[in-house]
């Protein structure tokens, strides 16, 4: 009986510990279906983040472009 009693519990301690991996992977599915609610925020494919790696390479060669501007004339004068 108390051998019985033991593995009873063992089987529902692995049953409680299973009920909440589940419920991490359902949290886990529901934070990713929120995602595809917001398209905007996630490219969906290659050319998506090969424009914006090239956008962010122009805004990035403009502000240094401006910056160095800005210096030559504050450093001349």
């Amino acid at each position: 009986m108390a051998i019985e009693n033991r593995r009873i519990g063992r089987v529902e301690g692995i049953l409680e510990e299973v009920r909440a991996r589940l419920n991490n992977l359902e949290n886990r599915f529901d934070s990713l279906e929120s995602l595809k609610k917001a398209p905007f925020l996630i490219p969906k494919s290659q050319v998506d983040i090969r424009f914006y790696l090239l956008l962010g390479a122009m805004v990035g060669v403009i502000i240094s472009m401006w910056v160095t501007i800005i210096l030559a004339i504050i450093f001349k004068g």
